[in-house]
Order: structure tokens, then sequence, then C-alpha cells
């Protein structure tokens, strides 16, 4: 009679958990969806003629995509795909360099070292976090205008060294998941500070790394607001991917729209690959980052 009743159990508990998996796996595929269509739809929208994309949506691409790229490089002066994806991939890739190489550091620092000052200095960094860009962007131009350097990728790169949002996370992050002993042993064994972070710390914190360059490079790929700040002459060579889209977008005249959403679709591309391509990482280092030992 128990062993009745423990196989009734067993099988309903099965139940229960096949179902709960049922249940994730049609909300992940709804969310799923939900990420994928609109790209899709894109897609299907770049490859229509104007008069075929004002008609709506549709689910079948038309053959109209080369078309609509001879256009981009005719209609639109302004508009040069592969240089200002090339102006968008130097600074993107060198702020994501510097910003988690040098948050990095900095969260080094506030986890492996004890001061009297560490306390308020995370705490100054959480309120700096705090601070909306647009409010610093009056000086910052000043600032910029003063030292000559508008029209210029320096001051769209070297401020990305001071990340905070990042250094929370790195932070976070090592609170969770680094083991301070190592830190220990590499000092005994007679490794100097810079090199125990360099040879041993960015190792074991690879997968943080990469999530935090993949976010960085994103965010900086897509700023059109600083970068149109900075670069106010609008010289071609100089412009970047989002200040070319927003140029095509904002053409009323003779406005192509299946030629509009080519250019958008162009510049998603190069963020969609490096994120499928390092997507692994950032499954890693969320689950990585959420364990505590």
């Amino acid at each position: 009679m128990s062993k009745v009743t423990y196989d009734t159990d067993k099988g309903g508990y099965q139940g229960k958990l096949l179902l709960k998996s049922i249940l994730v796996y049609i909300v992940l595929i709804i969310l799923t969806l939900i990420c994928l269509v609109p790209i899709y739809l894109l897609f299907v929208q770049a490859t229509r003629t104007s008069s075929e994309a004002v008609l709506g949506f549709s689910l079948v691409p038309s053959n109209n995509m080369i078309a609509n790229f001879q256009k981009l490089g005719k209609a639109y002066t302004k508009y040069h795909g592969l240089i200002g994806v090339r102006n968008s991939l130097i600074i993107a890739l060198s702020c994501a360099g510097l910003t988690v190489f040098f948050s990095g550091m900095t969260a080094y620092g506030l986890v492996v070292y004890d001061f009297k000052l560490k306390g308020p200095m995370f705490v100054f960094i959480l309120a700096v976090m705090m601070v909306p860009t647009q409010v610093t962007s009056v000086g910052f131009m000043r600032m910029l205008t003063n030292m000559n350097l508008t029209d210029s990728y320096i001051p769209l790169i070297i401020p990305s060294i001071a990340a905070p949002a990042i250094v929370f996370f790195m932070r976070q992050y090592m609170l969770s998941s680094f083991p301070l002993d190592i830190i220990e042993a590499a000092r005994i064994d007679g490794s100097n500070e810079f090199r125990t972070f360099i040879t041993i710390s960015i190792p074991m914190m690879k997968p943080a790394f990469a999530v935090q360059a993949i976010f960085a490079f994103i965010q900086k790929w897509n700023d059109y607001y600083t970068q149109s700040l900075v670069l106010i002459s609008g010289n071609n060579n100089q412009m970047t991917m989002p200040m070319m889209v927003q140029y095509v977008l904002m053409t009323r005249n003779n406005a192509d729209y299946g030629a509009n959403a080519l250019a958008v679709f162009i510049s998603i591309v190069p963020v969609a690959l490096i994120y499928i391509f390092l997507s692994k990482f950032i499954i890693g280092g969320v689950a990585a980052g959420g364990v505590k030992e």
C-alpha cells in the first residue's frame, strides 16, 4: 500500500515538474519572439520599395535590398555605411576596453584592500552613478571648447575610464565569487600588486569582464547624444553610425522608407553579431555572479 502511495506521489511530482517546464519554455519562446520578430520585420522592410513599405509590415521579404543600398549612397549625401561602422567601432571598442580595465582595477582595490575611506568612496561612486549625463552636458561642452577638443574622438573615449555602474557590478561580482586567499598566496610568492591584478585577477574575472565589455560596447555604439554634442562640424569622415542613421531618418525630402529601414538594420548588425558570439559569457557571468560562496 505504501509503495502504491509512493509511486502516486512520485508521478504527481513528475507531472508538476513537466507542467512547470512547459510553462517556462512557453514564456521563453514568447520572450524570444518579442526580441526577434521586430528585427525580422525590420529586415523585411529593408528589402522593400518605399511604396511597399508605406503599405505596412509584411512577413515576406522582397527583392529590393540592393537598390535600397544604392539609394543610401546616392540620395543621402552624408550616409557612408562603411565609414560610419569604422568610426563607431573605433569609439566603441576603445571605450569598452578602457571601461572594463579601469573599472575592474577600481573594483579590485575596493574589495582587496582595507582602508578608512573604503566605504565613503563606494558611496561616492554610487552617488555619481545617479547623475544623468544631460545634467553635466553644458559644463562638459564648455570645457571641450576651452580645450579645443571639439570634433575629436578623445572626449568620446577618455571619459569612459570612469564608469560607476560597471565598478558597482565588478565589485558585487568579486564579493560573491572572488577568492581573496589566492591574492594572499600571490603576495607571499613575491608577486607585485599590478602583476597580481593582470595575471591572476583578470583571468578569474573573465566572465564579468566579457559581460561588461559587451554592455559598454553597445552603450557607446548607440550613444548618439554625446557624439552629436562633440562632433559638431558634421564631417562625413568623423560621423558615427548613429549620427548617419539619424541624418537619414530626419531627411524629409524624397524620403525612401525602404532605404531608411535598411540604414537602421545595418546599424544593428554589428551589435547583434557581437552579442551572438559572446552570449555564452553573458550567461556564465550572470550565473557566476549570482552564486554566493
